[in-house]
């Protein structure tokens, strides 16, 4: 177990070198454009980021200036000295240099009961910051601009929308150059440009934030919720399906209204306000609730993975990994006291055995304890909180503490999937929760015939299927294992004669439910290949003259090229093997190479 925290060397030398070269940025900036506004410039992971109010958009030739500015201050080889201001002398500073960012700043900093604040000075730029930084320019000198974002000011859409650069920098070039050859690998695996690829997905301004599933993308997402209730269904979930929109009444009930109503879509309809569903915990109380309770059915494990709308600014959206309408592999387990352990053990076995489906083999807990806005009495959230530490420790999972990251209403265990690239994810989640069955008065029967109160375990695993097929695409790269490809069979007929055995070997798949079609078209075999092969298909079937004469097929696969001829019964028996099975036939690491 560790606390979640800026802890080693390294990790904290490449702070400063970030914070610094952000710094050197807003140098450059300023000496490009006079009148330039500068707002605030953190590093962040991998890099550093600085918002600006400039007279007219960025371009990328603007990036360009910027980053030959930088490294000409770089060279130069100023250090950065740390000096202190009074409160009114800053604030005097600052409004004579026309930047009211930093005036702002330097008064809510007073309203704290700060009396002086801190500066950073190198090469005549000065800059508010409490620091640290490197002691020289040139120790930042591996770094690289990147972007253009917009951003509004302290994030709130109604304040003036900046310009945010963002940046990368490094310890030295040749990390530079890693992590530069990582990011081109991870721009070739976006799951919003390998979705249009395959013809997989698109968005349309219509409807901002929700997602038009192609045929194709369609296939696969059904593919993952099939997977989904088929693992519930084993592990003795029940699933429920209910309604969409529901009075806020029932949000009041649950505490959500208070907390979380500012993200709720809203339909006023004769004078009452409704809410289409941003959660299932709400209206899953409402069906434990249809009657009597006894303690022999529990746990009583509830699978709902209904569709869910959240009103998220249009500026956070970003493909697949944020959106308004999305659903979730949700369920919600009511458990009596003693239970919470074994239960928690028993969905850390269900995390391992999906995940493991996929390849996403390391994982990262967290633990996430009670937040400032927390819901309920101190004495339930300790309890919540040592039993879900409890169940840490006997998994025997190492795991980190972020103290003060907990839900409203109950601390919660997050898991971070590790991908191949490297790279991490949120994905699963199990919140323990003492708040809602309180609110909602909900009750079992005990072995004594005493009403008690059930305790509630939210939790999901692939978190929101949009969000995890976003993250999938980009961790496969697009190259899905046989069971979950669109199109897992393509039959490619020499010549007109061949094409009768083709379609008939073809209609035989699909009959055992195999994703089969036959590419006739009057193009060459070779072009014809090669489009079966940019759209990842992992079998494809060549009959020829030869084929015909020995009633096989000329068998090539996506992963592997050509394997050699293989009849019909051989083909049919291997792809229901892994299928069923749902086998990882791909091969990560040669991913790359494609």
């Amino acid at each position: 177990m560790t606390t979640e925290s800026v802890s080693s060397k390294e990790e904290q030398k490449l702070w400063r070198v970030r914070h610094s070269a952000a710094h050197v940025m807003a140098h450059a900036v300023l000496e490009l454009f006079p009148f330039a506004k500068f707002a605030i410039g953190p590093p962040i992971a991998n890099g550093f980021y600085y918002d600006f109010e400039l007279p007219r958009p960025l371009s990328t030739e603007d990036l360009g200036a910027i980053e030959a500015r930088m490294t000409a201050l770089v060279k130069k080889n100023r250090p950065f000295v740390r000096s202190t201001m009074e409160i009114e002398e800053a604030i005097a500073f600052f409004t004579e240099k026309k930047q009211a960012y930093k005036v702002e700043l330097i008064r809510e900093l007073a309203e704290k009961g700060e009396t002086e604040v801190i500066f950073y000075e190198v090469d005549g730029f000065v800059d508010l910051c409490a620091g640290p930084h490197v002691h020289r320019t040139k120790q930042a000198k591996a770094f690289k601009l990147l972007s253009v974002a917009g951003a509004y000011w302290r994030g709130d859409s109604k304040r003036k929308m900046l310009q945010r650069i963002y940046g990368t920098a490094w310890a030295n070039k040749t990390d530079l150059k890693n992590h530069l050859l990582f990011l081109d690998e991870a721009k070739r695996r976006d799951h919003r440009k390998v979705g249009k690829e395959l013809d997989l997905f698109c968005f349309h301004k219509e409807s901002p934030g929700a997602i038009f599933w192609h045929p194709k993308g369609w296939t696969i997402y059904r593919m993952i919720q099939e997977m989904s209730r088929e693992a519930h269904a084993e592990e003795d979930y029940v699933e429920i399906s209910n309604p969409l929109i529901y009075n806020k009444s029932l949000y009041e009930t649950s505490g959500h209204w208070d907390h979380y109503n500012e993200h709720m879509f809203k339909v006023e309809t004769e004078g009452q306000t409704f809410c289409l569903k941003p959660m299932n915990c709400p209206d899953t109380m409402l069906f434990y609730k249809t009657k009597k309770r006894s303690y022999r059915e529990l746990p009583l494990r509830v699978y709902e993975a209904q569709t869910l709308h959240r009103n998220e600014l249009s500026g956070t959206l970003n493909g697949m990994l944020r959106v308004r309408q999305f659903a979730q592999d949700d369920a919600h387990i009511f458990v009596s006291k003693d239970q919470i352990e074994e239960e928690i053990l028993s969905i850390i076995r269900l995390i391992n055995k999906i995940y493991g489906t996929f390849q996403l083999t390391e994982y990262r807990p967290k633990l996430s304890t009670r937040p400032e806005n927390f819901m309920g009495g101190s004495e339930l959230w300790d309890e919540a909180e040592a039993a879900l530490k409890q169940a840490l420790e006997k998994s025997g999972l190492p795991y980190t503490i972020k103290e003060g990251d907990g839900a409203f209403y109950g601390p919660k265990i997050d898991f971070d999937v590790v991908d191949a690239l490297g790279r991490t994810w949120q994905c699963a989640t199990i919140q323990l929760d003492f708040q809602l069955p309180r609110r909602f008065e909900l009750g079992y029967v005990d072995s004594q015939n005493q009403k008690q109160m059930p305790i509630v375990i939210h939790r999901a695993i692939f978190g929101s299927f949009e969000r995890f097929l976003a993250i999938l695409i980009e961790h496969l790269a697009g190259v899905f294992p046989t069971w979950m490809a669109p199109q897992q069979v393509v039959f490619l007929p020499v010549n007109e004669q061949a094409a009768s055995q083709c379609y008939e070997a073809s209609k035989k798949l699909r009959r055992k439910h195999i994703r089969s079609q036959v590419d006739n078209r009057n193009e060459k075999l070779g072009y014809r290949i090669r489009e079966a092969e940019l759209a990842k298909i992992p079998y494809m079937l060549v009959v020829g003259p030869r084929e015909i004469a020995s009633n096989s097929f000329a068998l090539r696969t996506f992963q592997k090229g050509n394997c050699g001829t293989i009849n019909y019964e051989t083909l049919e028996q291997t792809l229901l093997s892994l299928v069923q099975n749902r086998t990882f036939d791909v091969t990560l690491q040669d991913i790359t190479t494609r």
